[in-house]
């Protein structure tokens, strides 16, 4: 169960971001298409970046911090279904749970990632350089995306060594390599046009990637070659990762109970968590 009341942080102070041309109105619009016979909520014109801080309920946490980074294609977040919803069931098995509303939809003539890459490495600073006043443990922070933020966590996951933005406070003077990587139906990983196991350039995988967890079916339309050449890149360097993949189930559907078989990730990824002793059994 989650705590009451959410606590809300700023990534960056307010004049920064409206230097670099960030302005106007965010909307939150509920989308036309339904998944478990409910609609989603969009996130669009998100100019003020932002994490909110879920809890575990009291005496339930566990010390274990993961990020959540929703997807939509870099142009809107689902909010609720790949966000709110995910950070409820992770306080479920005692992780504090700290959704991240990164910036999108990208600016005229900027890599799409490029701004969310800012908000995510900023985002896992905070959150380690706050550990010991969270009660977290500052080597057990992950990271868990989906589609476009699948994207993004792997994106973060392998850009590190040095923040791409000039540094704030001292939250940007720690680590922000997550110690593990969860990544739901990834997109973007892989151009088409590549040749067969290529990744995209920003995704250079190395023996210090953070060990990985993925899900992702056969049909899903954006390809499931995003999983499958990030895990064997994995494998090649041996970095310890593990993949689910299911015949169908398609792209887009959270946590939420869809009938089919791939909707019981959530149980294989927290098993995942147990095995690699992240978590208590």
């Amino acid at each position: 169960m989650a705590a009451e009341n959410p606590e809300t942080i700023a990534l960056w102070p307010p004049a920064a971001l409206a230097a670099k041309g960030y302005t106007g109105e965010e909307t939150n619009i509920p989308s036309a298409n339904k998944v478990d016979g409910r609609p989603f909520n969009q996130l669009s014109n998100v100019v003020n970046p932002r994490m909110t801080i879920y809890r575990p309920a009291d005496g339930k946490a566990n010390g274990v911090a993961v990020l959540v980074f929703p997807g939509g294609s870099y142009r809107i977040l689902a909010d609720d279904m790949e966000g709110s919803e995910v950070c409820q069931w992770l306080n479920s098995i005692g992780v504090t749970a700290m959704l991240v509303r990164y910036r999108v939809p990208p600016l005229p003539g900027k890599e799409r990632y490029a701004a969310p890459l800012e908000d995510a490495q900023r985002a896992i600073g905070i959150v380690r350089s706050h550990a010991a006043d969270w009660h977290l443990d500052e080597k057990r922070i992950g990271v868990l995306g989906f589609s476009a933020g699948g994207h993004l966590a792997a994106t973060v996951s392998n850009n590190f060594d040095a923040r791409t933005y000039q540094p704030v406070d001292k939250s940007d003077a720690v680590s922000c390599r997550p110690d593990f990587t969860i990544l739901i139906y990834p997109a973007f990983m892989n151009d088409r046009t590549a040749p067969v196991g290529q990744l995209t350039p920003e995704i250079h995988i190395t023996a210090h990637t953070p060990p990985a967890f993925l899900v992702q079916t056969e049909d899903d339309p954006v390809r499931v070659q995003n999983s499958l050449y990030y895990y064997l890149a994995l494998v090649e360097v041996k970095v310890p990762a593990e993949m689910h993949l299911f015949s169908n189930g398609g792209h887009g559907y959270g946590l939420r109970a869809t009938g089919a078989p791939v909707a019981a990730w959530p149980k294989y990824a927290e098993e995942w968590l147990k095995t690699t002793g992240l978590i208590a059994r």
